[in-house]
This record gives structure tokens, sequence and C-alpha cells, in this order.
């Protein structure tokens, strides 16, 4: 048998169709259809982002925020419809991992698939620790209170009691007071204060098992929760409506494009929702026909929600009183509506386990496909003979969430929520491109629109570099103040951002790219730019460590390693 050492070998569409029919111990139940779909998505999209994080965002951004969600939809709407292509070519668990061993070949497929392993697992711990903060609020309004050392981060409660120490107590906020109180109640084992989320953890575990026992369980879960997730949301668009003040959207944008931006890395996690409905290819009826019209339903829907819900918040009080953890609720509060933040507050524990399960479902599968292929052990791919789920993935997921989830701050979490996502989906929609180009788009049932992008894409960039010369004195002069290293520290990505449209305007008139995915890739690229540099350190930290696994593990017992197919 000849032996394929290059990193890039790939895998066909027919060899991955062949390898997800022969998995180990049976294969996925298929019972999804378009509506568990969608619902699904809007787990995933619907989540933290919206019960939580938002309040952030519309804090940095002000009223203006809204249209950063507008901005991000055009994203997502290139992204989610190259995402449709592939699960319609490549209907099979894995996402834009497998999407990547298609389009550009191992060694890319391993680093989105890692990068993902990342997203999930984060995303989750974000929203764990999210839930456990409404959940802890809402048993207070019933009189009933768990201790503080259960309910906190050791860090944090170490760190107030240590500024308490130093500053006093005046110097503290009103939950670095808790926090601080939580520190010197808790008991103390060989010197170290027992102190953990405990809720984070619990939930974690709970949304596990009920992931574990099976995808008709989890899918039924969803639904009912997504039902009551809506309902809240609309209750909150419709009634709040009602105490909407203009003024209160003036001025529309107080800290400008800077601190519409700001909120990128805040509220665009949320939207990997596209990725996890993907994962979830082998449990469709029909993945080919459901997959693109569940994925563009659930970002019509949500764009409209997150649109209409920030515009109703930033009317209802001033931008600056949002940075709170519980947006929704808060608004009413401050407007003695009482009863209306209970009930939301209720169902925000709801509606943030949604997006939990939806998340503890989607990585699990990711963990499976690579083991399927070879490039992780083969017990991750091992589906279990009752429940017909990946049992050992989904075990590893909930100990890899769960455990940090226990001992971390959310705010450690929050900045990485989106490399991997602004990743993955520019990989896949780059991979529409190969597709195109190299005929397997043919036999796709739903193919990008084509438009084609031989003289678009160059005549944008045109536009782009003569607009920035004639309106961009604020962006000029800030170069220019910059030293060469800083260059490099804080607009790295921004200089890759240009060279990459120049590439892709050579290229798209040398190939007639699509502009649809060329306009996906750059949208993503461009808002990766708004991201903090020690997002990128600790993912680049991340990718060594796959990079190890991969070259000592993955690239000798990869299948395509010994069978010489590209």
């Amino acid at each position: 048998m000849k032996k394929n050492a290059s990193l890039f070998r790939k895998k066909t569409v027919d060899q991955i169709l062949l390898d997800a029919h022969a998995n180990e111990g049976g294969g996925l139940a298929k019972i999804l259809g378009v509506r568990d779909l969608v619902s699904l998505g809007i787990a995933a999209i619907v989540g933290a982002g919206i019960f939580s994080t938002i309040g952030l965002a519309s804090y940095n951004g002000g009223p203006a925020v809204s249209l950063l969600f507008v901005f991000t939809a055009i994203a997502c709407v290139f992204t989610a419809l190259s995402y449709a292509q592939f699960a319609s070519t490549v209907p099979v668990s894995g996402s834009a991992y497998t999407y990547a061993y298609v389009a550009f070949g191992e060694l890319f497929a391993w680093i989105i698939g890692w990068a993902l392993i990342l997203e999930y697992a984060v995303s989750n711990m974000v929203v764990a620790i999210s839930w456990s903060k409404y959940f802890v609020s809402m048993l207070e309004g019933f009189g009933i209170v768990i201790p503080g050392y259960l309910t906190i981060d050791p860090g944090s409660a170490a760190d107030a009691f240590a500024k308490l120490q130093t500053s006093g107590i005046a110097s503290l906020s009103g939950a670095e007071k808790l926090a601080a109180h939580a520190y010197e109640i808790a008991p103390v084992i060989g010197g170290f204060h027992l102190i953990l989320d405990l809720p984070a953890g619990l939930i974690t575990a709970l949304v596990t098992s009920l992931v574990y026992i099976g995808i008709r369980e989890s899918r039924t879960a969803s639904n009912i929760m997504v039902a009551l997730k809506i309902g809240v949301v609309l209750l909150v668009i419709f009634a709040g409506a009602f105490y909407v003040k203009p003024e209160n959207w003036t001025p529309f944008a107080p800290n400008g494009v800077k601190g519409v931006l700001s909120g990128v890395a805040a509220v665009f996690f949320a939207f990997i929702g596209f990725d996890s409905i993907s994962t979830t290819a082998e449990e469709c009826k029909d993945p080919q026909r459901d997959m693109p019209k569940a994925m563009i339903y659930c970002l019509l829907i949500c764009t409209v929600l997150y649109v209409l819900i920030t515009l109703v918040l930033t009317g209802m009080v001033n931008y600056k009183e949002l940075n709170v953890s519980d947006p929704l609720a808060f608004v009413f509060q401050n407007i003695g509506l009482d009863f209306m933040a209970g009930l939301i507050s209720v169902s925000s524990v709801i509606a943030i386990t949604s997006a939990l399960l939806v998340y503890q479902l989607g990585q699990p599968r990711i963990w499976m496909t690579m083991s399927r292929d070879g490039l992780l052990w083969k017990k991750f791919s091992k589906i279990h003979p009752k429940y017909q789920t990946p049992s050992f993935a989904t075990i590893v997921t909930g100990l890899v969430v769960g455990i940090p989830a226990l001992f971390f701050k959310m705010d450690f979490f929050v900045d990485l929520t989106s490399v991997g996502t602004f990743f993955a989906f520019i990989l896949v929609c780059g991979g529409v491109l190969y597709l195109d180009h190299s005929g397997i788009s043919e036999r796709s049932k739903f193919r990008v629109p084509y438009i084609n992008g031989k003289f678009l894409v160059g005549f944008s960039l045109l536009v782009a570099v003569v607009g920035l010369a004639l309106y961009g004195e604020n962006v000029v002069a800030e170069w220019k103040g910059l030293t060469i290293g800083a260059i490099f520290e804080h607009k790295l990505l921004t200089i890759i951002f240009w060279i990459a449209w120049i590439t892709l305007s050579v290229m798209s008139f040398k190939y007639n790219f699509s502009v649809l995915p060329v306009a996906g890739i750059l949208t993503n690229l461009y808002l990766m730019t708004e991201l903090g540099a020690s997002n990128w350190f600790i993912f680049v930290v991340w990718l060594a460590i796959g990079l190890v696994i991969y070259f000592s593990y993955g690239y000798r017992k990869s299948k395509l390693a010994g069978d010489g197919e590209n």
C-alpha cells in the first residue's frame, strides 16, 4: 500500500460518506427535521448573547450596537450560504472540520477541528457561568440563598479580598463586597479556601447527561426551551416598546464606530450556532434538503430578534446603565415592573440552558469525526449501542467544560469565544471557492448563488482605497503615530486583511470567483481585526498544543497515511 506523507492529503466526498456509514457501533439516530434544526440553531444563537453579553455591547456602543448585529448578520449570510452548500455536499457530522478536509487537506482540517474544540468548550464555559449567575439570582428571588463561596470563582473572591485589605471597604463595588465576604467565610482546607462556582459545574453535568442519553431527548428539551425563550424575547420587545423614550437613542453612536465594533467579541460567539447545526448532519432525516433551509431561517429569525431587542433596551434606559449581567431583567426593574423582571429572570435560566445543550451536543460530534479519521484516539468515535450517541466523547466534553467552569471567571473566557468562529467561517467560505473551481459543486444539492466577481472584487477594493484616502484622515493619522513594533502588535491583522483583499481581487479576475464567498471571507477577516492581541496569543498557544498532538499521533495514525489517495 502506497504511503501518502503529504500534510495536505484530502478526503473525497465519497470517502467521507463511506467512513460515516462504516462507523463503529452503528450509526447515529436520524430523527431531525427542518423545525428541529431551526430550533437547535436558535437555541445556540439566542442564548447568553441576548440575555447577558448584549448589555456590555450596548454599554460600549450605545444604540448603534443594533447596527453591529446587522453587520454581523451580513457576514453570517455569506457564511451561512457557504455552510449550506457544504452541508448539502458532505452531509456528515464534523462541520467546518470535515469541509476543510475536502477543500484544503488534512493539516488545515486538523487546525480548524482543534480550533472548534476550543471554541465550543470556551463558549460553553461562558454560558455555564452566565447560567449560574441567573440561577443564583432567581433562587434569591424565592428566598433561597446559596453560600457565596459556592457561587463564585476563586480568583474573583481572592482579588476582592486583597483589594479590601489594601484599599478598604469603601473602594469595593457591591459585587466585590460579596466576593470578599465569600472569601472570608469559605472553609479552609490545607491552607486553601474552598471556593467554586458549583451551579455552573452542576448544570454542565446535567446537560451532559441529557446529551449522553440521546438526540431524541435533547431535541425535545431544546424545542420546549426555545419556544419559551422566543416567547420571553417577544414579550420584552412588545412590552418594552411602550416604555421606549426616543431621546435615549441620542447620541446614537456615542463612542463612534470603534465603540460599536468593540462589542464584536461579546456577541459574535453566539453565531457559532451555524456550526452547531452542521454537526448534527448525520442525525438529520434529509440533511441535503433540510440543512440549507434551517441555516437561512435561523439567521433571519435571530438577526431580527437581536436588532429589535437592542433598540428596545437602549430605548428604555440610557445605554450607560446597561453594563449589567442581566440586562433584560434590569430594564424592567428600572421602570418599576418587578413582576416582569422576575418572570424574565426565571425564563432566562431556562433559555440559557438551551444554548448550553446545543453546544454540548455539537462538540462531541467533532471529537467523533476527527477520531473516525484516525486523527484522535479511536475511543472518541465509539457510538453507544443503546443511546446511539458518541458516548465517550460526550463524557470528555462534560469534563472539559465543567471543571474550568467551576474555578475560572467569565471574563477570562469571553474574549476567546470568537477567534475560532471567525477562523472556521473564513475556511468554509474559502472552501466553497475550491468546490466551485474543482467542479465538486456539481454534486451539491444547494449552491451559493453565483455572482461573477471577475471585476467586482477588484473594483470594490479600489472604492475602499479611494474612500480611505478621502475620508479616513483619522485612520491615516493613527497609523502615522505608531511605531513599527506597535503596528506589528496591534495592526498585523489589518495588514493581513488588505493583503487578502488584494490577493482575492487578483484570483477573482483570474478564476472568476463568486462574489458571495469572497465577501464572506473579507467581512469575517475584518471583524477579526477588532479582536484584542491577548485573544490571539492564547489561541496560538492552543494551536501549538494541537500541532504537537497532530504530529505525534494524528499524522501517523491518519486513515489517509497509507492509502495514497488525495
